[in-house]
C-alpha cells in the first residue's frame, strides 16, 4: 500500500489492512494466471446495473429489485454510513436474515471500502458482544425485533461496554438510541471519489463456525474471494439466466458464495429468510429457482419430513451441497428427484470459500461419493501426521493452498502457527482421501476421531448409517472419557416420530451393515435437538459438554 493511501484508514482499520500480508512472488503468479484480477463487489454491481438495469437482482415472495434499483439503494445507504463517519477499513457488523436489506447493507459497506463482519442470527448477549469486541466493529446493523428477542435494544445495552461500537442501525420499529435503517437509506447518494474500494483491501471479516473450538476471525480480500467466485461461476455453469436460492444464511460464507456467483454473471437471487422445510418448499414452488445452495442437513430435514418427495424440482438444474459431506444415499435420493438437473458437492471453509467441488457433468456416483476436484487456482493434498503426502486412497489430513486462501487469522498468532505449514499449505483439520482420478472424499474431522484404548477411528461411516435409520432424525458419535480405555464412543440421537431405539438394537443394525465391532457405540444419549452452527453442522464440542453435565 502506498504511504499516501494510509491516510484513509483509522488506526484499527489499518491494523486489519496490514494483517493481510501475501508473498509478492505468489501475488504475481496469481495475477499473471488471471486468478486475481481487478474484481470488486461495487464494480460488479455497477456493471450489472449499467448492462441490465431492469434485470431482477433480488426476488422475494413479495416482489423484486432490479440491479439498478439495488445499486441505487446501496449507494444511498453507503452515503448514510459515510455521514456517520464510516470509511475505508472500518468494520460494520450485520446481523440480518436473508432479506433484501442484508444485501443493501453488504453492497453499501463494500462500496465505501469498509469491511463487513456478519453475526449469525442466533447470537445474543455474550456471543454477540465477544464478536463485536474482537472485530472492533463501529456499527451494528440488526433487526429491531426478532420473534421474542429485541436485538437492537440488546445491542444498545452491549454498546456501553464496547468503546469501538458507535452506532446501532435498527431495521423495523423505532428503538430509542438506535438509528433507523430507513433514515440511513434516505441519505443523498453522493460519495467522495477517494472512497472507491481496492481489490486488495479487506472487505469481509468472518468468524469460523466453531464446531469444535472457539471461532477465529478470518479476513478476506475482494480479489481472492471474488476471483474464486468469478472462476467458480464458469465451473458450476452458472449464467445470467439462473435464479439462485440459498438455504444457507448470508451470515456464512457459503451463503455469500451463492450471491457472489450470481453477482459475477448477473443472475437473480431468490431470498429465503429462514430455512424450514415448509418455507423452502413454498419458495421453490413460487420462485422456480434453477440453482439450489443447501447443506446436507437441509436435505436430510426435507427428506425426513417428506418434503423432498413433495416438492416440484423440475425448474432446478443444479444442486450445490456444502457444509459437511453428504451421505451417499441422501445424495442419490436428491439426484433422483431432479428430472432436469444434477447434484454436486462442494467443500469449502470460511478460510477458503470454494476449494473443491464436483462438476455438473460428473456421474452421479462421483457426486455422491466425493467432494470433487480443486477449484481453479487451488492445490490440494492429503498428508500423514508427519506431513508426508499420502498415496491415493489413504486417509489423512486435507491441506490446501492457492489463490483462494486467506493470509491468516486476525489477531491470533497462536492459531496461525498451528494452521500453516512452513511452505504455505493450510491445515484444514478435515480428514480426506484422494481418488486415483483426482477427486477428494471428505471422511471426517481430525478432532472427531475416537481414541479407544489407543485404537483411533473415524466415526463418520457409523453416523451415516445411523442417519439412515428409520427411527433416527439426526445422529452424532462423540468421545466420552473412560478410565480404562481413555475414550469410548457415545451415540447421540434425536429420535424420529417419538420412537426411541435401544442401544442393542442400534448395534445390531450397524453390525448387519458391516460395521466393525470396535466401532460400535457403547453409550446412547437422546436429545431433543442437536446444537448446530448456522449452516446446520453439529457442534460436537457442545454435545460432549452436555453429556459431561448430564444434560
Amino acid at each position: 500500500m502506498p504511504p499516501e493511501a494510509r491516510s484513509g484508514f483509522r488506526a484499527d482499520a489499518l491494523a486489519l489492512r496490514e494483517a493481510l500480508r501475501f508473498d509478492p512472488a505468489q501475488v504475481r503468479r496469481f495475477v499473471d494466471a488471471g486468478w486475481w484480477a481487478h474484481d470488486t463487489l461495487a464494480g460488479w454491481i455497477a456493471a450489472r446495473a449499467a448492462e441490465t438495469p431492469q434485470k431482477a437482482a433480488v426476488r422475494t415472495l413479495d416482489g423484486e429489485l432490479g440491479y439498478a434499483e439495488l445499486a441505487r439503494r446501496a449507494e444511498h445507504f453507503a452515503a448514510g454510513l459515510h455521514r456517520l463517519g464510516i470509511g475505508r477499513g472500518d468494520v460494520v457488523s450485520v446481523q440480518l436474515p436473508n432479506i433484501p436489506e442484508f444485501l443493501v447493507a453488504y453492497l453499501a459497506i463494500a462500496r465505501i471500502g469498509a469491511v463487513m463482519s456478519t453475526a449469525h442470527m442466533p447470537y445474543r448477549g455474550v456471543e454477540l458482544g465477544t464478536l463485536l469486541a474482537h472485530s472492533r466493529a463501529r456499527v451494528l446493523v440488526c433487526l429491531s425485533r426478532n420473534k421474542d428477542h429485541e436485538p437492537a435494544a440488546a445491542a444498545l445495552a452491549l454498546k456501553r461496554a464496547l468503546p469501538s461500537l458507535e452506532h446501532v442501525i435498527a431495521l423495523g420499529d423505532p428503538v430509542p438510541g438506535a438509528t433507523p435503517f430507513v433514515e440511513v437509506l434516505a441519505s443523498p447518494g453522493e460519495l467522495p471519489d477517494d472512497l472507491a474500494p481496492a481489490p486488495a483491501d479487506p472487505f469481509l471479516l468472518l468468524y469460523t463456525s466453531g464446531t469444535g473450538a472457539s471461532p477465529k476471525a478470518v479476513p478476506l480480500t475482494q480479489q481472492a474471494t471474488l476471483g474464486n467466485a468469478r472462476m467458480g461461476a464458469r465451473e458450476h455453469r452458472i449464467s445470467a439466466d439462473d435464479v439462485a436460492l440459498s438455504a444457507a444464511p448470508y451470515s456464512h460464507l457459503f451463503g455469500l458464495y451463492s450471491f457472489h456467483l450470481a453477482a459475477s454473471v448477473g443472475a437473480t437471487n431468490l431470498l429465503l429468510p429462514v430455512f424450514s422445510p415448509p418455507e423452502f418448499a413454498q419458495a421453490v414452488a413460487a420462485g422456480r429457482p434453477t440453482v439450489l445452495f443447501v447443506a446436507p442437513a437441509h436435505l436430510a430435514a426435507l427428506s425426513k419430513t417428506g418434503a423432498l418427495e413433495a416438492i416440484d424440482l423440475s425448474s432446478v438444474r443444479h444442486v450445490i451441497a456444502s457444509g459437511s459431506a453428504c451421505p451417499p444415499e441422501l445424495a442419490r435420493a436428491v439426484a433422483a428427484r431432479l428430472p432436469n438437473g444434477r447434484f454436486t458437492q462442494l467443500w469449502g471453509m470460511t478460510e477458503t470459500q470454494a476449494g473443491l467441488y464436483t462438476r455438473p457433468d460428473d456421474p452421479v456416483d462421483v457426486a455422491a461419493l466425493t467432494t470433487g476436484r480443486p477449484s481453479p487456482g487451488t492445490e490440494a493434498r492429503v498428508v500423514a501426521a508427519d506431513g508426508a503426502e499420502l498415496a491415493p486412497g489413504e486417509e489423512g489430513e486435507l491441506e490446501v493452498r492457492g489463490s483462494l486462501l486467506f493470509p491468516g487469522y486476525f489477531d491470533n498468532a497462536e492459531a496461525n502457527a498451528d494452521a500453516f505449514t512452513a511452505d504455505g499449505w493450510f491445515r484444514t483439520g478435515d480428514l480426506a482421501a484422494r481418488g486415483a482420478e483426482g477427486n477428494f472424499r471428505i471422511t471426517g474431522r481430525t478432532k472427531d476421531l475416537i481414541n479407544r484404548g489407543g485404537v483411533k477411528y473415524n466415526p463418520r461411516d457409523v453416523e451415516d448409517l445411523l442417519d439412515a435409520h428409520p427411527d433416527v432424525m439426526q445422529a452424532a458419535v462423540v468421545p466420552v472419557p473412560d478410565t480404562l480405555l481413555g475414550e469410548r464412543a457415545c451415540c447421540v440421537i434425536v429420535p424420529r416420530g417419538g420412537r426411541s431405539p435401544g442401544l442393542d438394537a442400534l448395534c445390531a443394525y450397524l453390525l448387519e451393515r458391516g460395521v466393525a465391532r470396535y466401532k460400535l457405540p457403547e453409550r446412547l444419549v437422546f436429545v431433543a435437538e442437536m446444537p448446530l452452527t448456522p449452516t446446520r453442522k453439529i457442534i460436537k464440542s457442545k454435545l460432549v459438554e452436555q453429556i459431561a453435565r448430564g444434560a
